[in-house]
């Protein structure tokens, strides 16, 4: 899997960061003088540009390690992006996006933190520990935040988990931000991200995010698409560095996506 490679922080970039969302709009002139105006989705491109300063050797050598491997622009690569939510559908948990277990019961339309009716009862009417997951096609050994706001009138707990890295969270009745964050370490393509009830627990869920990096940050609402981008490329097949001193290197980094 090639993937664009995390700092030695454990986060997915150097800030700042800038996110471009291109749209193209297809225009066809009448012979009376009309225009006929038409969205283009099939080219819309995402775009990123890293301003990547202070770059360790070994953080700068990865990045010139994918841009040979990738042959500059030709070939594409997993970039996750750094400003983004990587779920899908992070207010649906009934969506597709995600995997229930067989006895998970789901009631939306509940009052959220932010004012609106937008959160999630989430009831285990098994006998055992049922979850709520998403599975990711990102690389096993990154560092990782999977954060969401959940409470529990009931006094239930919930056990947050990127793949092996766990968290048990005791709720109360009032709206409470938890994650948790860790590197799984593993030699796998996918991860599950998850939030786990035992028998009988219910709990209101709602805004669930992933990031590749330790600490949660705002949310962002997603719909269809998260943040996975799996057929990003280098927006040039040129790379220019420069050496600021013995081990710090400053570089600017264009990528962008044309998947639909």
């Amino acid at each position: 899997m090639l993937v664009f490679p995390q700092i030695v922080t454990g986060g997915s970039a150097l800030y700042p960061v800038t996110r471009h969302a291109v749209q193209r709009t297809a225009v066809n002139t009448l012979g009376d003088g009309r225009t006929d105006v038409f969205a283009d989705p099939n080219a819309a491109m995402a775009a990123w540009e890293l301003r990547a300063m202070g770059l360790t050797l070994a953080e700068w050598s990865a990045i010139e390690a994918l841009f040979q491997a990738t042959s500059g622009m030709w070939q594409t690569f997993t970039f996750l992006d750094p400003s983004g939510n990587l779920l899908a559908q992070s207010e649906t948990f009934s969506a597709t996006a995600w995997t229930n277990g067989a006895l998970i019961q789901l009631t939306p339309g509940i009052a959220d933190p932010l004012g609106t009716t937008r959160a999630t009862q989430v009831v285990n009417a098994g006998q055992t520990v049922e979850s709520v997951a998403q599975t990711l096609n990102v690389p096993g050994n990154f560092q990782y935040c999977l954060s969401m706001w959940a409470r529990s009138a009931g006094g239930s707990s919930v056990t947050l988990a990127v793949a092996n890295v766990t968290k048990v969270v005791a709720l109360g009745p009032q709206w409470q931000r938890v994650f948790v964050a860790g590197n799984p370490g593993q030699p796998t393509t996918a991860l599950s991200f998850s939030v786990q009830l035992a028998a009988g627990a219910s709990a209101d869920l709602f805004g669930a995010q992933a990031e590749a990096q330790s600490e949660p940050s705002d949310y962002k609402q997603t719909g269809v698409r998260g943040g996975v981008y799996s057929k990003a490329r280098f927006a040039s097949d040129q790379l220019t560095v420069t050496a600021q001193g013995t081990d710090v290197y400053d570089a600017v980094i264009r990528i962008v996506d044309t998947e639909s």
